[in-house]
């Protein structure tokens, strides 16, 4: 089986479930090359698990299908535009249960390290500590930010998501629910 491009925001997408085994061709190179992207395509046609890998990484799925693969809405106005275009064209996104979106940091994206449990987040403060704070802007008490954190689960209803800053290494995450 060939080795999968490399994505810089989004270094492991098999593991993350985003990409997985597959037997189908490309829609975009008409190549079977063992793997299909299983993420969201947001595009004008409906593409679900169509896509490879390598016509994401190279920008070619983007170009032909004027697709992008994360919604880069929430940038911060200081993220360089190539970071924006390489994260809403050649990398892969990532599935949750509301509008996905995708956290910075030190002026760059941050990478995607998967959809995480408390058990999973109990190694990373940072973003223990980020989770704690997000539910606050609605009122909510420490005792029920702290409820609702050791209640998330990477495949339950509440779910948090995972991410890394890739120049100072602080882990970010933010959550949703169902």
């Amino acid at each position: 089986m060939t080795e999968l491009p490399a994505f810089r925001y989004h270094p492991d997408p098999l593991t993350t479930g985003e990409v997985k085994l597959s037997d189908e061709a490309c829609l975009r190179c008409e190549q079977a090359r063992g793997y299909v992207y299983t993420g969201p395509v947001f595009a004008v046609d409906e593409i679900v698990d169509e896509l490879c890998p390598w016509c994401i990484a190279d920008g070619s799925a983007a170009a032909q299908f004027e697709a992008q693969f994360t919604d880069a809405f929430d940038a911060p106005v200081d993220t360089p535009q190539s970071v924006i275009t390489e994260l809403t064209t050649r990398t892969p996104g990532f599935s949750g249960w509301q509008q996905e979106h995708w956290l910075y940091h030190c002026g760059d994206a941050a990478a995607f390290l998967g959809r995480a449990g408390y058990a999973d987040l109990r190694g990373f403060p940072d973003a223990l500590e980020m989770l704690l704070r997000e539910n606050e802007e609605f009122g909510w008490s420490p005792e029920q930010c702290e409820s609702y954190v050791q209640h998330l689960d990477a495949d339950g209803e509440a779910t948090g998501y995972l991410f890394r800053c890739l120049h100072c290494g602080t882990h970010l995450a933010y959550s949703d629910m169902s």
